[in-house]
């Protein structure tokens, strides 16, 4: 049993390089991409600096590993699973999940880590800003754009251009970030977000509910129109 237990917590122990760019993101973003290190990375690791290079070429390499497993690159990946695929024909349930991971995210430290690190140095390093606009932000739209065209051709939304409305789900999901993440003091508590979250939801699902829905959704309009506005 005790090598069982041991085989288990070895699986599940951090690897090399797993450790190598934890580190290094906690380090560009206490000294910048600039002032970090190599030799005070390997040091944080504790493995020799020689021992990098076995990893990665070079810090510029690093920093793009870190671009590669956050922010858009990870809402993307989280698009290619199987658990998003089965909701293929859910644009509600979709919306939420999509929603409710990115609040996770979020409230990651390291995503606030990643955030100030990209933010001053994507436009300092050769290839970042391109990598990270790009490349990432296009995969991460083309998929949204794909989810959302099949739900258009399965006649369970009513839109123009998928892909716009790809960009307006995603706009209010950052609208939200910013204000509940980025532009206060101190990060908004979890139910707030949620709340927040599921107003914009609601609002947005109306906006593009199929053709069948039209009547019940112009009901809801009306209704809302007579009562009390939403709270900010």
């Amino acid at each position: 049993m005790a090598v069982h237990t041991s085989s288990a917590a070895a699986a599940a122990a951090p690897t090399t390089r797993e450790r190598i760019l934890t580190e290094a993101l906690n380090l560009f973003a206490q000294s910048g991409y600039g002032g970090a290190s190599m030799r005070e990375l390997a040091r944080r690791v504790g493995i020799r600096e020689s021992s990098l290079y076995n990893h990665f070429p070079g810090k510029a390499a690093i920093l793009e590993a870190i671009v590669s497993e956050h922010g858009p690159a990870s809402s993307a990946s989280r698009l290619e699973e199987p658990r998003y695929k089965q909701l293929a024909r859910q644009p509600a349930e979709f919306c939420r999940q999509f929603a409710l991971d990115l609040v996770e995210q979020w409230s990651d430290p390291r995503e606030h880590q990643f955030q100030k690190v990209i933010t001053a140095e994507r436009n300092r390093v050769p290839g970042i800003r391109a990598k990270f606009a790009d490349h990432f932000y296009a995969r991460e739209q083309r998929l949204m754009t794909d989810y959302f065209r099949g739900f258009a051709l399965a006649g369970l939304i009513s839109t123009p251009d998928p892909r716009e409305t790809a960009r307006l789900f995603a706009a209010g999901l950052i609208y939200i970030r910013l204000e509940h993440y980025v532009m206060g003091a101190v990060p908004s508590p979890r139910p707030k977000v949620i709340e927040a979250i599921d107003r914009y939801l609601a609002f947005f699902l109306s906006l593009i509910a199929a053709d069948g829905d039209a009547d019940n959704k112009k009901r809801k309009t009306k209704g809302e129109m007579r009562g009390k506005a939403a709270p900010d």
